[in-house]
Parts: C-alpha cells; structure tokens; sequence
C-alpha cells in the first residue's frame, strides 16, 4: 500500500512547489513595479499591499481559465465598489468622514456588496470588500487633501497590477491550463476505476476466502483517491471554460465523462457491498460459465471505459461489438430462485454487474445543442431573477451580508480607536475573508491569528537580516511561499491559515518606507487580533446554533427523507418511482450537509457543553450514504419490474399483490424504526421528557402497557430468526410470481431478468434491514452519550414519546 502513496506524495509536492513559483513571479512583478518603477507607475499603484493581497487571492492553486475569469470578478467588484465610492466621495465630501461617518458607510457599502450571496463569486466579494475599506479608510485618514476621482482609481489601478501579474504569472514559463489538468484528473480516475473493477472481479471468482477480502480491502482503498480526483474535475471545469469557449457548446466534452465514471462508480460500489456480504469463498453458485462471462464482461467494460479516457486526448480505440452471450450466459444460469437469504449478495453482485455492462455500453451525446433564446423566454427569465432577488431580501440567506458588514464596521472602528493610522488592518482580515454560508468560526480564527503571527515573524526577521539589501530582502520570500503552499493543504492550518501565513510575511518584505518592521509587526498582529475578535462575537450573536446542533438537526430531517425513500419503495403505486428519485436526492444532499457540519463539529471548541461524539456519527454517515446507494441501485430493479409487470398484465394478479403485501411488511418494519429513531433524535433530553409527562401528570410503565405499541415497532425487536422468515416469505411469494408469469422453462432468458431483479430487491430489503439496526446502534450510542448516567432503551423512550404526544 505504501507504493501506491508515494506517486501521489510526489504529485503533491511538485503541485506545491510549481505553486509557490508562480506565486513568487506575481509577487516579484508586482514588487517589482511598485518598488523599482517609475515614480509616476509608483504614484498610480499607491496600495501595493492590497496588489499583494489580490494575487494571493486569485493565484492559490489557479490555473490559467481562473485568473481569466478572476480578471472579470475584478473589474465587476470595482465596478461594483470604486464606483459607488467615487459618487459617495463627491456627495459627502472628504473632509466630511469622521470616525463614525466611515463606520457607517462601510457597514452599508458591505451590506450592498454582500448582499447578493449566491449570483456573485466570492473572490470578487472579498475584492470589492477590500477596496471599500481602502478607500473609505483612507479617506477618513487624509480628510481634505483625498481626491475624490484619483482615491478610488488608484485603489482599482493597484488591483489591475495585482490580477494581470496573475495572468502573465499562470502563463510563464508555460501556462498551466484547466484543461490538462481535468485531463488529466480524469484519466487518473479512469485508471482507478479500472484497477477497482479488475479487483472486484477477481474477489468474485476467488476460491481463498483471504485473497478475495485482500482483493476487497484494496479496492476499497482505492475510493479515497477517487473521491479526490472527482473534487479535482469539479474544482478545474469552470476554469476550462474560460479558456475555451467551445467547451460552452460541446459541454460533454468536460462534464460527461466525469458523470459516466460517477455512474460506473456507483455499480462498484454495490458490488463492494455485496462482497462484504458473501460470508463463504468460493461461492458455490458461480461456475465455469458465470466466471467465463464475467471476465468477459470485465474486459468488454474495461475496453469502454477506456475508449471515455482516450477520447478525452482526440483519439480513439475500436471497442467490439456488445456479445449478447456475455449477459445472456449470466442470465441463463440464474433461472433458479434463490432459497435463503445468503444467496442473495451473489444475485445483487450479479445484478449490479448487468447494470454496469449495459451503463459502459451506453454511448454519451457528443454535444449539446443550444436554441436561440427568445425574447419571451429573455424576459421570463428576467422576471425570475427579480423574484430569486426579491426573495433573497426576505430569506435567512440575508443573514451572512449583516454579519459581514457588522463585522467588518465594528472591526474598522475598534482597530482605528486602538491606532487611527493602521485601524484598516483590523478590516482588511475580516474582507478577505467573507465566506457566504457556514464556517468553524473559533478554527478558522485559531488558524488565521497564528498563520497571521508566522507570517510576521518571518517578514521581521527577513528585514533583520537582509536590512541594507532590499532585493535580497525581497528574494526571501521564495522560501516562504514553498513553506506556505504545504501548509495550506495541510490539515493543521488549511487555505485560511497559509493565506494569512503568507500575507503576513509578503506585507513586510515586499513594501517600504512604512516605519520599523517590528513595531509595524507587533500593530498589525493586534489590529488582526481586534478584527477576527470582532468577526467571532458578531457571529456568535448571529449565528449562535453550535455545528453539533446543526448536525443533529440535519441527521433528523435526514431520517425523515430516509422513511419517506423507503415509503416510495414500492412495487405498485404508479407516482413511486418519481418520488423516490427525488427523495434519493433529496437524502444524497441532506447526508453531505451533515459531513460539513460534522467537519465543522470536529474543530469546534466544546466549552462548557457536550463534547461532539465523532465517531458517531461517522457511523451514521456510513450507513446512510449506503442507504443511498441501495435506493438508487434498487430503483432500477424496481423500474424493470413495474415495466414487465405493466407488459404482462399482471399487476392486479393475486401473486404480485402478495409479493408487494410481503415487500410493504418488511418496509413498515423498516420505517416504523427509522420513524422512532427521527423522534427520539428530536427530544432536547430525557430528563426534558419525563419533566414534560410529570407535568402533563401522564404517568407511564412500560411493563403496564399504557402506550399504542402496535404502532411502534424497532426492526432489532424482529429477531433475525423472524426476520429471515420475512426474508424467505418474499423469495417464496417472488418464485411463485415468476412460476405463474413464465412456467418453469417459457422464455428463459426473460424469466432469468426477473429472478435477477427480484433478488436485488430481496438483498436492497436486507440491508435497508441491516443498516437501520447500525442505525439504531448508533442512535443508542450517541442518547447514552448525552445521557451518560442513565441506562438507554430505545423503545422504552420512543413509547414514551408517542404517550406524550398521542
């Protein structure tokens, strides 16, 4: 395992030091010009520290399609603050802005610029929120000698140099393009998918139960790399447009091979969970002729795959002609109906198999044509902006634009209170800085107060030693940007942390003539301290629900969604199939919301409160994103039924309408338990409940029976005997269905799909039965942890629950 991590370190390190290079060219133009140019280049560029801060800004882990659309979020931020600005200027006059004055417009030019929180990028918010501060502080410093005009131009003139030393930076001595770099990310991933499918398959067909889980462990390890390559084509194809406006038109050229490989890598991964659940090696109902056509099958699937990677570089590979003998010899072999539930992950591997062969088959479009716009639709879409705007007013998205501009007012008068002359670097942290939507305020802070004391420490020692050579001084740098670029992918400091690291040390060795570096050094890690104080009580006060609170509170709606998945399950009711696509969906997002606030959680000083139970929760994490996937894996089952059905006229049959009693029974069971686990999650506290029934004078035993409890049913109640009876009940009424539609030897190849499709159902029942018992185990584990001195039963509570609130 330690040679397949040691290409990827390497990877890692040349990205980082490629990285600080162009880093250090930007900042070497940009110093250069500001501290070697001409005088009239030097009067014009008056705020180099702010060319420095926009470079940092733009370049961090750029490609060449980025810095060209960071030249557009420039020119629109200064569009949409020098503009204002220089209006504001003339109407109040610059000698007329007082401390409290400069408060004020600040706070309301933030509001404005922050305001609109999902149609405007976030670089171009924190460079339009630095250049307000800049011009507004400045002018309140200078009073009457400001020009009104040239203030606000020079400002915008120091941002111009510090994004076209971006450009020219990311161009030299090659440019680095998105496009290679998706390239090559997706051949990465093609080549991990490739590796996983092969490994798979040989798990499959092992006879030494030991090799086969080895086979399944690497296969597993190989996902965390592929998580990361699907983030890396997700953060690059923006920039791919950009830098070629054709990929606007060929769309599938950058989104449909990632989407492909996200669909094959779903089938994978309902292999993988088939295999961890085949408890004996070899598996006695695969024989020479299944493992004949599966290695064909992985040959044919591997042949496509990489048909996807080289069309990617223009050429392309003669892929056969689909066997029809590679799935019918499967389906064939399978015309007898499992007996037991340990048969079933072998049908559901096969299943997913049938599924992955005929998805890599499937040819995706070469393009995507686009109609002429019309005037109605213009307009329609016109109007729908308006309203998106309208309800942007009203909605708690405001929230972030008015903790920003409280922020960064509050930051602005408290640091020129402590020192008029330096009190915008107390704001010019906190404009940077602006994150939209949820962040780890006491991380993110920690991070950037020390990424902001290292920094400055290494700007004030440069200045020690280098004090006579100002080129030398300016040199050292370099070192610095290497060191910084580890650390901002480094789980210690992140982005937040080597960004103030390498800001901090740039604002020192890169200016001159702004008085001692170390008395400088020691005002400007105060301001920073006035700053990001003033950015964490804002937020506490706006915002005050912990991380933890927000996960708990997600993880419910979360069950919800699940019960409501699970509800749409179903074999007869004709809208389920589109319901459960939405509520899949719907869970898919709602389980990625809770892995950021889990994140969050993580590094979120606990205080006086209940300490964050990790492990917990990435217990439950795990089992709803497997939850997830069977949902999906068994719509397409699902899908092939209701259609054969509808063809066979038999859905008002006697046997199908017994097979869907016994598939909703095991369903109620299902949703009945995750329905309870919801409510249980909800209570603020078991001493809360028993307060509440004391004072609703609702007495409650259990053992007396004074609780519906017919309504409430915990799968773990079930007992695995009982529920192997439920098990073997379906697969008996599922062989009956497919004997009275078929016969015996009638259309053998169509009755094979059948038992195919109704054994993946039959697996999707157990482990939905099986992952809400994790579930459960869970749940009870995180209400001890809240309730460490009381003894947790689960039923106990949730009846006590539905006797309080019946």
């Amino acid at each position: 395992m330690t040679l397949f991590k040691i290409p990827h370190a390497f990877g890692e390190a040349k990205a980082c030091i490629v990285s600080a290079f162009r880093t250090a060219l930007a900042c070497t133009m940009v110093g250069s010009l500001t501290l070697f140019g001409p005088p009239s280049i030097q009067n014009l560029i008056a705020f180099p520290a702010f060319s420095y801060v926009t470079v940092i800004l733009i370049i961090n882990d750029a490609t060449l399609g980025d810095t060209f659309r960071a030249c557009w979020l420039a020119l629109y931020a200064t569009i949409q603050s020098i503009g204002p600005a220089i209006f504001t200027l003339w109407l109040i006059g610059p000698g007329r802005f007082s401390l409290g004055t400069t408060t004020l417009v600040v706070a309301l030019a933030t509001l404005v610029v922050a305001l609109p929180s999902e149609s405007t990028h976030l670089v171009a918010k924190r460079i339009a929120l630095g250049q307000i501060v800049i011009v507004y502080f400045v002018t309140y410093i200078n009073g009457v000698h400001v020009e009104p005009i040239m203030h606000p131009l020079r400002v915008a003139a120091s941002t111009a140099v510090g994004v076209f030393a971006c450009v020219i930076a990311l161009l030299l001595p090659f440019p680095r393009l998105a496009c290679h770099e998706v390239k090559r990310s997706c051949k990465l991933l093609t080549e991990n998918t490739l590796k996983r499918l092969k490994l798979l398959m040989k798990a499959i067909c092992e006879e030494d139960k030991n090799l086969a889980l080895t086979y399944i462990s690497h296969a597993q390890s190989l996902t965390t790399t592929r998580t990361k390559l699907l983030q890396i084509i997700t953060r690059y194809q923006d920039g791919m447009r950009w830098e070629n406006p054709l990929i606007k038109v060929f769309r599938s050229y950058c989104l449909c091979p990632k989407e492909r490989l996200e669909e094959v890598d779903t089938y994978l991964r309902g292999m993988e969970l088939a295999l961890r659940k085949i408890n004996s090696f070899p598996v006695s109902i695969l024989d020479e002729d299944i493992k004949h056509a599966l290695n064909s099958l992985e040959q044919h699937v591997s042949l496509t795959i990489k048909q996807t990677k080289h069309n990617l570089h223009g050429c392309s590979i003669t892929v056969p002609e689909p066997s029809t003998k590679t799935v019918s010899n499967i389906l064939q072999s399978l015309n007898t109906f499992p007996t037991t539930h340990q048969c079933l992950p072998v049908y559901f591997y096969l299943f997913c198999s049938k599924l992955l062969y005929k998805t890599s088959w499937a040819q995706a479009p070469t393009s995507i044509q686009y109609q002429p716009t019309q005037k109605k639709e213009s307009s329609r879409q016109g109007k729908e902006k308006l309203a998106n705007w309208v309800k942007t007013l009203i909605s708690p998205k405001l929230m972030p634009a008015i903790k920003c501009s409280l922020s960064l007012g509050l930051a602005l008068f408290l640091g020129s209170l402590y020192s008029r002359n330096n009190g915008f670097w107390s704001a010019l942290p906190v404009a940077i800085s602006f994150a939209s939507g949820r962040e780890a305020t006491f991380r993110v802070a920690n991070v950037k107060a020390q990424g902001t004391v290292l920094g400055t420490v290494y700007g004030v020692l440069g200045c020690f030693v280098f004090e006579r050579f100002l080129p030398i001084r300016f040199m050292s740098l370099l070192p610095w940007f290497i060191f910084t670029s580890f650390l901002q992918r480094s789980k210690l400091y992140g982005p937040a942390g080597g960004i103030s690291a390498v800001i901090g040390a740039i604002l020192i060795l890169g200016r001159k003539n702004f008085g001692q570096p170390s008395e400088f050094a020691i005002v400007r890690i105060i301001e920073t301290f006035i700053g990001l104080t003033c950015s964490i009580v804002v937020d506490l006060l706006f915002m005050p629900k912990r991380a933890s609170s927000c996960a708990k509170v997600e993880l419910c709606e979360s069950l919800v969604t699940l019960d409501e998945s699970i509800r749409s399950f179903s074999l007869l009711h004709v809208g389920a199939k589109t319901n459960l696509e939405e509520n899949q969906k719907k869970l898919k997002m709602q389980v990625r919301e809770i892995r950021k606030f889990v994140l969050e959680a993580e590094a979120e000083p606990n205080f006086w409160l209940t300490s964050f139970h990790t492990v917990c929760y990435n217990k439950l994490l795990r089992s709803l994103s497997t939850m997830v996937d069977i949902l999906h894996l068994g719509s397409h089952a699902l899908e092939f039924l209701q259609q054969e059905f509808q063809i066979s006229e038999a859905s008002s049959g006697e046997y199908e309408i017994m097979l869907e009693s016994d598939f909703q029974r095991l369903n109620d069971h299902i949703c009945s338990s995750i329905k309870s686990y919801g409510e249980i999650c909800r209570m603020k506290s078991l001493k809360f409940l028993e307060k509440e029934l004391e004072k609703k004078n609702i007495t409650y035993d259990i053992e007396m029976g004074g609780t519906p409890k017919s309504s409430i049913c915990m799968v773990s109640s079930l007992g695995e005997d009982e529920i192997a009876k439920h098990t073997s009940s379906y697969l008996q009424h599922s062989k009956n269905v497919v004997d009275n539609l078929y016969g015996v030897d009638g259309k053998k190849e169509l009755r094979s799909q059948v038992v195919l499709s109704l054994s993946a159902l039959g697996f999707c029942l157990s482990a939905f039965m099986q992952q809400t018992l994790e579930i459960e185990e869970a749940i009870k584990e995180l209400i001890q942890w809240e309730n460490p001195s009381r003894e947790i039963n689960l039923y106990d509570i949730s009846c006590k629950l539905a006797t309080l609130y019946k």
